[in-house]
């Protein structure tokens, strides 16, 4: 839950930290670039130490971490602290992103693996939902710095639950190379990297999620400050794309076994693109119509419900769990990253229409169907068969 959190749940409040800090809007969205770049790198640290020293050490770390830096992030002074403060923040708060995906992969595989992320979708699709709709509710209340008090106590009431609740799913048997430390860890890092396959699904899957991280930088200014939508009505419309992303996951999920997931994937992606060109043409042509911007943004977000569990499941299920949390760091370093990167360009150019993030929204889903096309290239034979469950091996042979 830590990144729908940490993203989403002020997002309602960024045109009033804009005006309480007295900046420019790109300076407020750059809190939510350095939270994802926290998130990316963070990761690149937890996964391999969760696969040396197991998961639950790590894990409590990151959430006694997270509730710290968000009492820092309420107490900022400034932009520039707040901005230093996020950044603190999503490190900590990769842990459990990291972590969750790496303890599905101790615990599953083949086809009960992809419906499990897709279960996980439940949780991706709910938060999103309750983040900023909570959001728009704290901010009649209270100012955005409530906001992160709110946090800080959620990060509390989470390391209550991992520490009563979490067994530790990877015994020490089975722990990884990284137990041999930088060298072993960034030999793991290569020979992951050296995965055709794996690192198309991760930039297929970075692609997707960078669009979706457009959306979530550009349209609080877009739907509040251009079509005059109020927080708690942008909170509700940004609830129900959420909501769209749990009925996809469910969906795609409910379709494991009897669809292989490469195709699922690529059904994800043609909602992903089409959503963009919608959203692109009523930008274009249509004078910003609110009707056709939300239309195309439903179909655009709902599509991650359907790209995140079988992008992750497939890069992962040709690994053993003893570099699952390396893996699962790759995996969520290059979609927070490429979020971190491209979300900021939606505050670029006229302030006055939609076409910046539509235009950004548009390239990024455009880049993820390319990227599937060009360094995914799946037989037919596999296909048909169910490549995550039908016992296909990656190009590289795994890591024991």
């Amino acid at each position: 839950m830590f990144g729908p959190l940490s993203l989403d749940m002020y997002l309602p409040a960024l045109p009033d930290l804009a005006h309480s800090f007295r900046t420019p809007e790109a300076n407020v969205q750059l809190t939510l670039t350095a939270c994802m770049i926290g998130l990316a790198v963070g990761q690149l640290v937890a996964g391999p130490m969760s696969d040396a020293w197991g998961r639950k050490k790590p894990l409590a770390v990151g959430l006694v971490a997270y509730a710290a830096t968000s009492l820092f992030c309420a107490l900022a002074p400034d932009v520039y602290s707040l901005t230093a403060a996020r950044l603190l923040q999503g490190l900590a708060g990769a842990a459990g992103l990291v972590i969750s995906r790496a303890i599905v992969r101790d615990l599953y595989d083949g086809d009960a693996l992809t419906k499990f992320f897709s279960t996980l979708m439940l949780v991706n699709g709910l938060a999103p939902i309750l983040a900023p709709v909570l959001g728009g509710q704290l901010t009649r209340f209270m100012s955005w710095r409530g906001v992160f008090v709110v946090l800080t106590v959620i990060g509390a009431v989470l390391l209550l639950a991992a520490t009563l609740g979490l067994k530790e799913t990877l015994p020490a048997s089975a722990r990884g190379a990284s137990r041999g430390g930088l060298p072993a860890t960034l030999r793991t890092f290569r020979v992951l990297m050296r995965d055709r396959r794996f690192m198309g699904y991760i930039l297929t899957g970075g692609f997707a999620f960078a669009a979706m991280f457009a959306y979530i930088s550009g349209s609080p200014f877009v739907l509040e400050n251009i079509h005059g939508l109020s927080k708690q009505e942008f909170s509700f419309a940004f609830g129900a794309n959420a909501l769209g992303i749990m009925i996809a996951g469910q969906a795609s999920g409910r379709l494991v076994g009897r669809v292989a997931p490469a195709r699922l994937l690529g059904v994800g992606l043609v909602m992903c693109f089409g959503g963009s060109a919608i959203l692109l043409a009523a930008t274009a042509f249509f004078h910003g119509d609110l009707a056709g911007t939300l239309a195309g943004l439903f179909l655009m977000v709902s599509s991650i419900g359907v790209i995140s569990p079988q992008a992750t499941a497939l890069a992962l299920s040709g690994y053993e769990p003893a570099v699952a949390g390396a893996a699962s760091a790759l995996i969520g370093t290059g979609q927070f990253l490429f979020g971190a990167v491209f979300a900021p360009l939606t505050g670029l150019g006229s302030k006055s229409s939609g076409m910046p993030m539509a235009l950004v929204i548009f390239g990024l889903s455009a880049a993820a169907v390319v990227m599937r096309l060009v360094l995914v290239r799946t037989p037919a034979a596999v296909v048909e068969g169910g490549e995550a469950g039908g016992g296909e091996a990656v190009a590289e042979p795994a890591v024991a």
